[in-house]
C-alpha cells in the first residue's frame, strides 16, 4: 500500500501520556498517528479529501480498532487536517517513508478488541489457544479500559494472520490484522 483512502478519527485522552505501540509515551500534541499495518516509524501524508488540508505524521501506534476506519490521528494532527471538530473525516494516506519494506517481512498478529470484562477476553483467548495450538495468544487490558485478545501466528506470517482473521468472529469485538513492528 503506497496510498490508501478511508475514514480517519482522532484520539487524545485517555491515551495521552500512555505508552504507545512503538514504546514512546503518546503525546496528543505531537504530529503522530495510529495505523494497523504500516511499519512503526513510517512517515505519511494525510489529506482531508473535503478540505484538502494535509499534514505529515509519524506512525507511532496501532489502531484504530473500530471497523471502517483506517487511521487514528493525534489531537494536533486532527486539528491540522480538519478532523478534530467532525471527529471523523475521509482522508487519503500517502506513504512517504518507511523503516521497513511494506511488501515483505513484518511481525503479524490478529487483534480482537472491545471485551467489556477480563473474563470474556480470557474465555476467547482460551478458545483460540485450543483452536490454534501453534499460535501465541494473550489477553490484556487496553488503554481505554476494555480488554483485547491478540493472536501471534506461527512465524509471524502475514498470510496466516489474514487467514486466521477471516476465520475468527467475536460478538464482543472487531477482528483486525495488525503489524507488531
Amino acid at each position: 500500500m503506497a496510498t490508501e483512502t478511508g475514514l480517519a478519527s482522532w484520539y487524545g485522552p485517555p491515551y495521552h501520556n500512555r505508552r504507545g505501540s512503538n514504546g514512546e509515551v503518546y503525546n496528543m500534541n505531537a504530529m503522530t498517528a495510529a495505523h494497523r499495518t504500516l511499519p512503526l516509524g513510517s512517515i505519511v501524508r494525510v489529506t482531508n479529501l473535503q478540505t484538502r488540508h494535509s499534514a505529515l505524521v509519524r506512525i507511532t501506534d496501532r489502531g484504530p480498532f473500530i471497523p471502517g476506519r483506517i487511521l487514528d490521528l493525534s489531537l494536533a494532527a486532527a486539528r491540522k487536517v480538519d478532523v478534530y471538530l467532525p471527529g471523523v473525516a475521509e482522508v487519503r494516506v500517502e506513504v512517504m517513508e518507511t523503516p521497513e519494506p511494506l511488501a515483505t517481512g513484518g511481525k503479524w498478529a490478529v487483534q480482537i478488541g472491545g471485551f467489556p470484562r477480563e473474563k470474556a477476553a480470557n474465555k476467547m483467548a482460551d478458545h483460540l489457544r485450543r483452536r490454534y495450538q501453534t499460535a501465541k495468544v494473550q489477553s490484556f487490558s487496553s488503554p481505554a479500559g476494555d480488554w483485547w485478545v491478540r493472536v501471534r501466528v506461527l512465524d509471524d506470517d502475514r498470510g496466516r494472520a489474514q487467514k486466521l482473521a477471516a476465520e475468527t468472529h467475536s460478538p464482543d469485538g472487531a477482528v483486525f490484522v495488525v503489524r507488531l513492528d
